[in-house]
């Protein structure tokens, strides 16, 4: 027995012992990181980084990072991997930096990782690079947090989060630059701007390339490729930019900067694959998005801007309401035109002379969640507001104050966030979403700079007095991020709420992006006016298109097609590949069309109850761009579950009248039945042939489409 007990003794000494060594050589390890004294490796199975730590010649370099299999050459063997200046000085990760610390991290998103903490040479800065990956995903994901360590407050600008060299003449040569949400198709430099959230670098050659995925938000947002030198960064905007990024870091303060994403790829013909499924895979289980968090997406949301405009009433809302519940309408909401004045943001009693609670109220009765518009940072010069507080709003560069929205408005002023309107505002939203019940906010109009206007200058706020901010370049910054903040604790005090921050908000015609993602549910995108029938049809898929699957298109909230119009069918079939979304007139509705309005309503919810389509979209394969002369389509297929989900084709005045329709993500071994709305079964065949065969399709009207049901076999 004694000689039992040496034994386990012996055998736990041993254990131990090898703990140790296995700490001592490659720190704590975690299942993505694993660290020397020199190297820093960062690997879930799929993609493998190397990183040299400046134990030995001081630099910080990314030398290493390939898919685990194959072939993969795009960038060089020793990279910058960051840059960004503090006070005009460079620090890239070829500057000299002493290691301080390195430690695994995770977030609340099964993201595991490391974070490295070295320190300048000059001993002005202290520099911690997140890293973070996932499992089953290619993404490595990227934030830096530089902190202050001189005595005085210094100057953090034109910050690349990555930096990657590139071998000369090949990868510029002879790869494609997809910009615009990875949807355009660009050869040599480029410089990106506000709508390039995604942008892939795609050797055809090699078939291989690299996604740059950018957190950062609206205007702020910098990514470039082979531009000014041969490189590759992915950041913050540089200081000679139109909106240049400034922040100012007091003495012993950190900031850091917004996350993002870089993937590799090998043996990819086109990034299509890429595009439509580690992309939306990644946003949609690991990035943390809004929309991911609600229970209850929104499936057939009513507005009343259009015809209307600001010439609503209770009378009127409460028959639009009653028309819009019939219809199958889930969500109702009350457009511009209740209140009393911008900013102030009390009721018009002569329009609604018992208030909004009992129009709320009897919307609810319905069975639809109550929404409503507010400006979120404007007010009159009439308003009680702006004449208690003008120093809460913004100031020009000509020391006045101003609408960003539209410089020549004078109805109205914009407030700046870095200063007291922060609280009145959130003050207001709070009361109307926790008080009176709403659930869905369209928050509108220009907080940074407007859509509409192409003067640079006439953005941010140049006041030298206001607290968030010290001079015009940092309140560019500050706005965008004290609202995300306002969102975030409109959330935390009403989790299911629904919140539409529109692309005039955000500062950039039918802008949307990854920030506006993790903090809001929805984004307006557009206002597709004098346009009717097919017109409207094609501006809703092309729109749908062009943003997904890059960006979640659930998110995508197209405006603005009409209950009353002749073809409202299509309308219908063509928004159901993004948010379903009406306007118009439901009272001028036959009861057929009504009984037809909620066929529709309840096959829509019925399947996102079935397959959560609201969470997928995928392009249909072998169909393009929606353009005339053409046809198109859309997949809101379930990639987890492979249980089914939803096709929508379209025929835009396209010559042929038949096609082939084929389904990608279904499993291959398992049996699938495609049905019409009306629940008739076309085929019945396995998810190999759905693949590889297709089934036909065919339009006799030349605009016309189609949605169908995929469901396996029961």
């Amino acid at each position: 027995m004694a000689g039992c007990k040496e034994h386990i003794m012996k055998k736990t000494i041993l254990l131990s012992l090898l703990i140790l060594t296995a700490t001592e050589i490659y720190g704590v390890i975690n299942n993505y990181a694993k660290w020397t004294k020199t190297e820093l490796i960062l690997c879930n199975g799929l993609v493998r980084r190397t990183i040299q730590l400046p134990s030995l010649r001081g630099n910080f370099l990314t030398v290493f990072y390939k898919p685990m299999a194959g072939n993969y050459d795009p960038i060089s063997d020793t990279c910058s991997d960051f840059q960004f200046e503090v006070d005009d000085i460079i620090y890239s990760g070829r500057s000299k930096w002493k290691l301080a610390d390195i430690k695994v991290i995770t977030d609340n998103h099964n993201g595991s990782g490391a974070s490295v903490t070295i320190k300048s040479q000059d001993k002005k800065v202290e520099l911690t690079l997140k890293f973070l990956m996932y499992p089953n995903s290619p993404a490595i994901r990227k934030s830096l947090v530089v902190k202050n360590l001189t005595d005085k407050s210094v100057r953090l600008e034109s910050v690349d989060v990555e930096k990657f060299e590139v071998p000369e003449y090949y990868p510029v040569t002879y790869s494609w630059v997809y910009t615009d949400y990875g949807r355009r198709r660009h050869i040599g430099p480029y410089d990106g701007n506000k709508q390039d959230a995604l942008i892939i670098v795609h050797d055809m050659n090699r078939e291989q390339g690299m996604v740059l995925g950018n957190e950062a938000t609206g205007v702020m947002k910098h990514t470039s490729a082979f531009y000014e030198t041969q490189d590759i960064c992915l950041g913050l905007t540089h200081k000679n930019s139109l909106f240049p990024f400034r922040k100012w870091i007091d003495k012993g303060q950190r900031f850091e900067t917004p996350q993002v994403f870089t993937m590799v790829y090998n043996h990819q013909k086109t990034p299509d694959e890429i595009l439509n499924v580690a992309i939306p895979d990644f946003v949609r289980k690991y990035m943390g998005i809004r929309l991911s968090e609600l229970k209850d997406k929104p499936t057939f949301v009513y507005n009343t801007w259009e015809p209307f405009y600001k010439n609503i009433n209770e009378k009127l809302v409460m028959e639009l309401a009653k028309a819009a519940a019939d219809a199958g309408m889930k969500e109702f909401v009350i457009d511009d035109g209740w209140q009393d004045s911008y900013g102030d943001w009390g009721i018009d009693m002569k329009k609604f002379p018992n208030g909004l609670k009992p129009v709320f109220d009897y919307i609810k009765s319905l069975g639809m969640k109550p929404g409503l518009w507010v400006s979120i940072g404007s007010a009159s010069p009439d308003s009680k507001v702006y004449k208690s507080h003008p120093d809460w709003f913004v100031i020009d560069k000509n020391g006045k104050p101003t609408s960003l929205h539209a410089p020549h408005d004078t109805e109205k002023f914009t407030a700046c966030f870095g200063t007291g309107w922060y609280d009145y505002i959130k003050s207001i939203l709070l009361k109307l979403s926790v008080d009176y019940g709403l659930e869905y906010f369209k928050l509108d109009f220009a907080l940074v700079t407007s859509a509409y206007t192409y003067d640079h200058t006439q953005s941010g706020c140049y006041s030298a007095n206001h607290p968030g901010h010290k001079d015009h370049n940092e309140s560019l910054y500050t706005n965008y991020e004290r609202l995300w903040q306002l969102f975030d604790e409109l959330h935390t005090a009403k989790p299911e709420l629904f919140i539409d921050c529109t692309f005039e908000t955000m500062g950039g015609t039918q802008l949307i992006d990854y920030a506006l993602l993790k903090h809001a549910e929805g984004d307006w995108l557009s206002n597709f006016e004098g346009a009717v029938g097919e017109k409207t049809d094609i501006r809703i898929r092309n729109m749908a298109w062009w943003r997904s699957p890059a960006i979640s298109s659930t998110s995508l909230v197209i405006g603005n097609p009409q209950m009353q119009d002749k073809d409202w069918e299509m309308h219908i079939k063509s928004i159901a590949g993004a948010l379903p979304i009406m306007l118009g007139d439901p009272r001028k509705l036959s009861e057929t069309d009504l009984k037809k309005y909620r066929g529709y309503s309840d096959w829509l919810h019925q399947m996102e109850s079935k397959y959560s389509i609201m969470s997928y979209r995928q392009d249909l394969p072998g169909y393009g761009e929606p353009m005339e002369g053409m046809w198109d389509g859309f997949q809101r297929i379930n990639t987890e579950s492979k249980n089914g989900g939803i096709i929508g084709i379209f025929r835009h005045g396209a010559l042929e009248t038949k096609r082939l329709v084929s389904v990608n993500y279904l499993d291959p071994e398992k049996t699938y039945d495609v049905k019409t709305i009306s629940g008739n079964v076309v085929c019945t065949v396995t998810g190999k042939d759905l693949c590889k065969k297709g089934f036909s399709v065919n339009l006799e009207e030349l605009y016309s489409g189609e949605l169908y049901e995929i469901s396996v076999k029961q």
